[in-house]
């Protein structure tokens, strides 16, 4: 069996687990694969993230950004999240509890040749001179922030409008994602169990409440002026030419994390 090791760069609590990690999976027989930062802190051979596609297991040590990044590089291979950081929506697992929850991942794919996972989905994002990476938590069209600046949107849902009007942008999350950016610009929480998709409009003139939608809608988002760029969970960005239409929905591939299943009304107690 081939394991992959990404811990929060910088980070030496983070570095340090990983250490920890690292010696158990080898000691259980596992080949371990450690990312090219961490392990140069830990004068170990590195790996780039996105060739851990080919490992059985990813875990993925720190926050919910260092397991967005892990999970854009490495696809539908299962990540177990280990929570460094003060929330943790993605990453259910305590650094405590690490090795034993690690531990009971072992155990299961030497039973059943894979770890135990539960999938999440993740967004596709499609336009002319459009290239992103699949987003977990949420795919942004925006413009300028600020008193006079934004631009013209029309949303439509599975080809019914929502909304006409001057906006600084608008955001399309999935029910993971309803957590992060979108609770900040007014969103709804989701539960991860509700198969659903959140619009939310980002300071309208003429606002609509946040929309949640099944999962199978199609969400087209066209853009009359401005400057303006389309954002996917935050990282990654293309600039949009106005006029333009992106549409948005579920891609066929989805994230598979594993460990224990996420205490959701806990983490809820966290947000601030």
């Amino acid at each position: 069996m081939r394991a992959g090791i990404v811990a929060r760069r910088g980070n030496d609590r983070a570095a340090a687990l990983a250490a920890e990690v690292r010696e158990h999976l080898r000691e259980s027989g596992a080949q371990v694969w450690v990312d090219e930062a961490t392990a140069d802190t830990l004068a170990v051979d590195g790996y780039p993230v996105a060739r851990m596609s080919d490992c059985t297991l990813v875990v993925s040590i720190g926050g919910d950004g260092t397991f967005l990044f892990t999970a854009r590089e490495v696809g539908t291979t299962p990540i177990m999240g280990v929570n460094l950081g003060e929330v943790g929506f993605l990453n259910a697992t305590s650094p405590d509890d690490a090795l034993a929850e690690l531990t009971r991942e072992l155990d299961h794919i030497e039973r059943e040749g894979e770890p135990r996972t539960r999938t999440v989905p993740r967004l596709r994002v499609s336009g002319e001179d459009i290239s992103l990476p699949r987003a977990l938590n949420e795919i942004v069209v925006m413009g300028d922030r600020g008193p006079g600046r934004g631009a013209e949107f029309t949303v439509e849902i599975d080809g019914s409008e929502y909304l006409d009007s001057h906006a600084d942008g608008v955001l399309v999350a999935t029910q993971t994602g309803s957590t992060a950016y979108n609770l900040s610009e007014g969103g709804p929480l989701v539960h991860p169990d509700v198969p659903a998709l959140v619009v939310t409009d980002m300071a309208a003139t003429d606002p609509m409440p946040p929309l949640v939608v099944g999962r199978d809608s199609e969400i087209a988002i066209t853009v009359g002026d401005g400057d303006t760029a389309v954002v996917a969970d935050g990282r990654n960005r293309v600039a949009l030419a106005a006029p333009a239409t992106v549409t948005i929905g579920v891609a066929d591939e989805p994230t598979r994390i594993a460990g224990p299943p996420l205490e959701f009304f806990s983490a809820l107690d966290k947000l601030d």
